[in-house]
């Protein structure tokens, strides 16, 4: 299988390179190809989903739900200025490849940090295997990652070490323009801010029950009740 992805990945790269050099074809960027090439890209890109996919759930790696996928691509799709997205939390880069995907036509970019090596380095060639472009990947802990960024972005997405959520808030919402979006998920923690919690779990529900009244006196937030919870934050 590893192999038909880098064959796929070879074919369309020629697709591109061919008709980027012909001025009597339409302009095209890494998503405006052909339709037998558009074909053969989505069936990769629905091949390395499902690899990442299955690959989270036999090695128990954290990832997006299904309704935090779609819902994180209908936000992102109909919101056409979202250019610039920072992620906290890359794991092995399936909602960074679902997100990148989004802005590739817009000419956007992607930074995302991870903390474990190893999901560090299966993000960087599941990133490689999806063809995207302008990604950025940071190794490091993002409670100080976060603080050596010179950049502002459109959209920030949090799916990290719960524990940390206000902290990554607080250090990542100084990077946000205005009009943009945060998106935090998880932020009910399993249903245990809701229900009694395993002693065990106990610091991280209070803090997470702090930041939830938190976010609500001193910001534009709003608290869904998808999947595991979204916290979506707006600056005006």
């Amino acid at each position: 299988m590893l192999e038909e992805l880098k064959e796929a990945n070879s074919y369309i790269s020629s697709k591109i390179d061919k008709y980027r050099s012909r001025s009597s074809l339409i302009k095209l960027n890494t998503y405006e190809l052909t339709k037998e090439v558009k074909d053969l890209y989505n069936e990769n890109y629905r091949t390395l989903i499902k690899e990442i996919e299955e690959d989270a759930e036999i090695n128990n790696v954290p990832i997006i739900s299904k309704e935090i996928r779609e819902y994180l691509k209908f936000i992102i799709k109909s919101n056409k200025n979202i250019k610039n997205i920072l992620e906290i939390g890359t794991a092995t880069a399936y909602s960074g490849i679902i997100m990148a995907e989004e802005i590739q036509d817009r000419n956007g970019f992607l930074t995302t940090i991870e903390i474990d090596e190893d999901r560090f380095k299966i993000a960087k060639s599941n990133f490689e295997k999806a063809n995207l472009k302008n990604i950025e990947q940071i190794l490091g802990d993002a409670t100080e990652e976060i603080e050596k960024l010179n950049k502002n972005y459109d959209f920030i997405f949090i799916d990290a070490a719960k524990g940390q959520y206000k902290k990554f808030f607080e250090d990542s919402y100084k990077l946000l323009n205005k009009g943009g979006l945060v998106f935090i998920d998880n932020i009910l923690f399993r249903g245990y801010l809701y229900k009694e919690s395993p002693k065990r779990f106990k610091t991280i529900v209070k803090r997470l029950d702090e930041f939830i009244n938190y976010l609500y006196e001193n910001f534009n937030f709003v608290l869904l009740p998808i999947s595991d919870g979204v916290g979506l934050i707006y600056k005006k």
